[in-house]
């Protein structure tokens, strides 16, 4: 496969997912771009999405970065799902803020694969670090049409 090949298969899986996605979309979140077994999502924090400190609830920047991870490691139209992850909560994202979550695989083999996902505001600065693992279940993404469909 050329890496033309690799880019257009990992956009279009990604894309496929994100259409089934209704819990990223109910979060606002827009898929940015994909690579093979990379991912960058963008949400915008809402003022449903503060928590009573005034700051961005952490189960939302759990949730983009879990997506960012779930458009990655299934960017090879082969079905997979998460059996671990972890976030680390590095500095608060306000009402407003543009956050961006990059996620980047670091190891992919047999069935298991290790992804890192950075969350950053519009200002560069760092959120969030999360850690996420893959497993490969029997499958593709993308559902094969029959003719005259």
């Amino acid at each position: 496969m050329t890496n033309h090949e690799a880019m257009n298969l990992a956009s279009t899986c990604a894309q496929a997912l994100f259409e089934r996605d209704t819990a990223s979309q109910a979060m606002g979140m827009r898929l940015l771009s994909a690579g093979p077994g990379s991912a960058r999502v963008g949400m915008t924090v809402r003022a449903d999405m503060l928590q009573g400190h005034g700051t961005c609830h952490g189960g939302y920047l759990f949730a983009l970065a879990d997506s960012a991870f779930a458009f990655a490691c299934n960017s090879y139209n082969e079905a997979t799902v998460a059996i671990g992850c972890s976030i680390d909560y590095i500095a608060p994202a306000r009402l407003g803020d543009a956050l961006t979550a990059d996620c980047i695989e670091q190891s992919r083999s047999g069935r298991t694969g290790n992804y890192d996902v950075r969350i950053e505001n519009q200002q560069g600065q760092l959120i969030a670090l999360f850690h996420g693992k893959s497993y490969k279940v029997r499958g593709p993404v993308l559902t094969q049409e029959t003719p005259n469909e």
